[in-house]
């Protein structure tokens, strides 16, 4: 794991680009005490270890069924779909999805070992920090770790996008949610260690999968949590994300910034959400 010294940091963003509901600010300086983070979120094969040591089965099993983008389901597979949500008519509730077959019953993780694990809802990726003897980082850690020492920029390695051309990270490029270009080299997950770290090593803190935090989800977060290692723990009916995903793009999903939330229901699994490991040292 990576050791993130203690400091402080203006976390949130008064910038036009974020998304006032998700309670991206108001900015603030905030003080954070020394702990730990994986520079990798969680991958398959992390993954595969914790289900054969416990038997653990993740609430998708469970409820038998998760969300699948409907790009990267096979066209046997969506012949089989009976129900998608009609506000995100995308997303394809497909029964037999979950980590080791991502995209139905005839799909397998063989060529995705190294690839963040998925379909992991908030209550799963904490059973796997307890086993590994750690925990989901707070959402002002995530932060102050993804901006990987940079003061008050959009995305972990600066302002712009694109760095000399290169991308920095797996979002969608394209005309969302009917065509991805996957000029950056992938349509759904990359392996966790692609693209360049950030400052303090971490990498994919932007893009890839949402990465599920500590804290119950207010939109008013900035405003009621303390300036010294703030968390939210007071029960809602959700769990903080943060980072976006593969499937982010500026014209529907512009929150693959660093300073961007999002949430949703601790049993919630989607094709597009994995965890990363935190630790304390105090």
């Amino acid at each position: 794991m990576v050791t993130i010294p203690a400091g402080e940091f203006m976390m949130g963003t008064n910038s036009p680009e974020g998304f006032p509901a998700d309670g991206e600010g108001p900015a603030r300086m905030v003080t954070i005490d020394s702990f730990q983070i994986n520079p990798y979120a969680v991958t398959n094969a992390d993954f595969g270890r914790f289900v054969e040591a416990t038997g653990y089965v993740t609430e998708a099993e469970r409820f038998g069924w998760s969300y699948v983008f409907h790009l990267l389901a096979s066209a046997e597979t969506k012949e089989r779909v009976a129900n998608v949500p009609q506000a995100v008519p995308w997303w394809l509730v497909v029964h037999g999805a979950y980590w080791a077959a991502p995209e139905g019953l005839d799909s397998n993780i063989s060529e995705r070992m190294n690839h963040p694990v998925v379909h992991i809802s908030w209550t799963d990726a904490n059973a796997y920090c307890e086993w590994a003897g750690g925990r989901l980082p707070t959402e002002a850690e995530w932060e102050y770790a993804a901006r990987g020492g940079l003061e008050r920029k959009t995305y972990p390695w600066g302002d712009l996008l694109k760095q000399d051309g290169k991308h920095q990270c797996n979002i969608w490029q394209g005309k969302f949610p009917i065509k991805n270009n996957a000029s950056d080299g992938y349509i759904g997950t990359a392996p966790v260690d692609a693209y360049e770290p950030n400052g303090f090593g971490l990498y994919n803190v932007s893009g890839n999968v949402w990465e599920w935090c500590s804290d119950w989800f207010t939109p008013a977060y900035h405003k009621v949590t303390r300036d010294l290692n703030p968390h939210y723990n007071k029960r809602t009916d959700k769990r903080s994300m943060r980072g976006g995903s593969y499937l982010c793009h500026r014209s529907y999903c512009n929150r693959y910034r660093v300073a961007a939330r999002s949430s949703n229901t601790p049993d919630s699994s989607t094709g597009n959400c994995g965890f990363r490991i935190a630790r304390s040292l105090v």
